[in-house]
């Protein structure tokens, strides 16, 4: 007890139980570092339907052991199909190079938390606030329900409206002129009003309306879904920018996924991207530190500088990366709005740029990781 208020001691805790804090968890379980994982759902949250998950993303899931388990149920996937509904033009891109799958949600999630230890989850737990500690310049939490936790390292895993991300002062995301409806992309001069968001059926009329003209197929696709995993939602992106600029890092505290670097679905990559964070963040915070290490072996200035340089150690390594990325998916996305020809010239010729950096990155990353 602390002042009559209940207070709780845990060495390591994320922040955010979805692909990401999951995959921190387990990368640094396999590491022999273990965690509390606080979750504001009473369940494992699993929403969306499917995930893409990308080369990177099955390395790095690979490393976390949980790869073959996947790959019994993972779809291939085998290539993509672009329709223009201005002029009905279609065109199939196969897609050839290293291995994509698409896997359910639901089933990375759950793969992902049977790995883990027993009662290293903990549901119901919405974090309201952070601060360090003034007398030990540890992380403090403060739950809605539940105690105060004293932390000794915080890693934000909590998504787009990231807790952890406010405390760092990271600038608010971006709205991306798009709002997306599980696979189709509407503009943003498309308002749906507030009763759409809400209303799963409305949200399915809308989408029939914007695909009309389109095969048979998407149509069907359209009329056949499962109205709970129905869902609209504006896009939202981290600026290319403000990652390259970012302080990610305050204390014995930093983010990753989308807390880090949230970004549109253009290129398919958030979810591979997080899967890597987990994967490098754990290495780092191995080299600098063990268990024993966070229970008394160091003084707790050590401790601290000690998980300082591994949590640097670890935004040098993914921040080129992500800058790419995100810049990519930003481009991506920006192709698909503009209709001026030298627009589109001028960004096909960044994001051919941007390409050949992130092939040199990407070798860099997998060479580091193995």
């Amino acid at each position: 007890m602390d002042g009559g208020v209940e207070v709780e001691e845990i060495d390591i805790v994320i922040v955010g139980a979805g692909i990401c804090g999951l995959a921190t968890a387990l990368a640094l379980h396999r590491r022999g570092l273990p965690s509390v994982v606080l979750e504001r759902s009473e369940i494992l949250r699993a929403s969306g339907s499917a995930i893409g998950v990308l080369a990177n993303g099955w390395r790095a899931l690979d490393q976390l052991g949980v790869g073959s388990k996947l790959r019994q149920t993972a779809l291939p996937l085998q290539g993509a199909r672009h329709i223009w509904m201005d002029t009905n033009e279609q065109r199939t891109f196969p897609i050839s190079k290293g291995e994509r799958r698409c896997v359910k949600r639901s089933d990375l999630l759950q793969v992902l938390a049977e790995d883990l230890p027993i009662g290293t989850i903990r549901y119901g737990c919405p974090v309201l606030s952070l601060y360090l500690d003034p007398f030990t310049s540890y992380p403090t939490l403060q739950l809605r329900n539940g105690p105060t936790i004293k932390a000794k390292i915080v890693i934000g895993c909590d998504g787009a409206k990231s807790v952890v991300a406010e405390f760092l002062k990271l600038k608010p995301n971006k709205l991306f002129p798009k709002c997306a409806v599980r696979v189709l992309n509407q503009p943003a001069r498309v308002s749906p009003d507030e009763k759409v968001y809400k209303d799963p059926e409305l949200i399915r009329h809308m989408c029939l309306e914007k695909a009309n003209g389109f095969p048979n197929e998407i149509t069907t696709m359209i009329q056949n879904s499962d109205p709970n995993h129905l869902s609209l939602t504006h896009l939202t992106y981290r600026a290319p920018w403000d990652v390259l600029v970012a302080s990610f890092r305050e204390g014995t505290v930093t983010v990753a996924g989308d807390a880090m670097h949230v970004m549109g679905p253009f290129l398919g990559q958030g979810g591979s991207a997080a899967l890597e964070d987990g994967v490098v963040l754990a290495r780092c915070l191995a080299y600098k530190i063990g268990e024993a290490d966070l229970h008394g072996s160091y003084g707790r200035l050590i401790v601290q500088q000690k998980v300082g340089e591994a949590m640097d150690a670890y935004v040098r390594e993914r921040r080129m990366r992500l800058v790419g990325l995100s810049a990519q998916s930003y481009l991506t996305g920006l192709l698909q709005l503009t209709s001026l020809m030298p627009l589109k010239l001028f960004i096909k010729f960044l994001m051919a740029v941007f390409f050949l950096t992130q092939l040199v990155i990407l070798a860099m990353t997998v060479a580091a990781c193995d």
